[in-house]
């Protein structure tokens, strides 16, 4: 893992070294870097070692599926959801500043223009020995959106984050209800951004 004070990257630690990641002291360590985290500019996640290349991801494309587990271990499946409503993706970390900036603009969308169908999911890049971490923090803060865990393959890749081709969080990705990637987003995105791929709600 490497800090600076403007760069931290706890998923290249997790996917590297996770047993260390349960020792009180580096968990220390990761929160003292995740308070040194830039305001604005997004953190870089590295690859793995896997030979699976990270997939580039643009608008138009066609959002690819995956399978997770939430903070209460329910699972999802994109493939089930997918062509339900338009959905609003924010790969995140809880050692990251910048990513809590992000997720509180997720749920300021979420509650404009929830009744028109958008639904934010977050999906964690922590790893399994901070679900419990994770879940707390979501309780803290309030959110109403669904939190997921990324899972480390067999291959040493995230499930989710390298399919959508993240390389720094927080990152956004606004996919329709076809299915169709819409918008995608590093760093703390300003909501007007997403504000326009999305159906105001009508007044009662």
């Amino acid at each position: 893992m490497r800090t600076s004070s403007r760069e931290c990257d706890p998923a290249d630690a997790w996917r590297r070294c996770p047993c260390a990641l349960v020792l009180p002291a580096l968990l220390a360590l990761l929160l003292s870097a995740g308070n040194a985290f830039s305001q604005d500019n997004p953190a870089p996640v590295s690859p793995g070692s896997g030979t699976v290349e990270r997939r580039r991801i643009e608008p138009g494309m066609g959002a690819p599926g995956f399978a997770l587990k939430d903070i209460a271990g329910a699972s999802f499946t994109f493939a089930a959801e997918k062509t339900k409503s338009p959905m609003l993706f924010v790969f995140f970390s809880i050692f990251c500043e910048s990513c809590r900036r992000s997720l509180a603009h997720a749920q300021r969308l979420q509650d404009r223009f929830g009744r028109t169908g958008l639904r934010v999911v977050a999906v964690a890049l922590d790893g399994q020995p901070f679900r419990s971490s994770v879940s707390g923090f979501a309780r803290q803060e309030g959110y109403g959106f669904r939190v997921l865990m990324d899972e480390i393959e067999a291959n040493d890749r995230f499930r989710a984050a390298d399919l959508f081709g993240v390389t720094e969080i927080p990152t956004s990705v606004l996919i329709g209800s076809g299915g169709r990637i819409l918008f995608v987003g590093k760093g703390v995105v300003p909501e007007g951004d997403i504000e326009k791929f999305l159906t105001p709600a009508k007044k009662p």
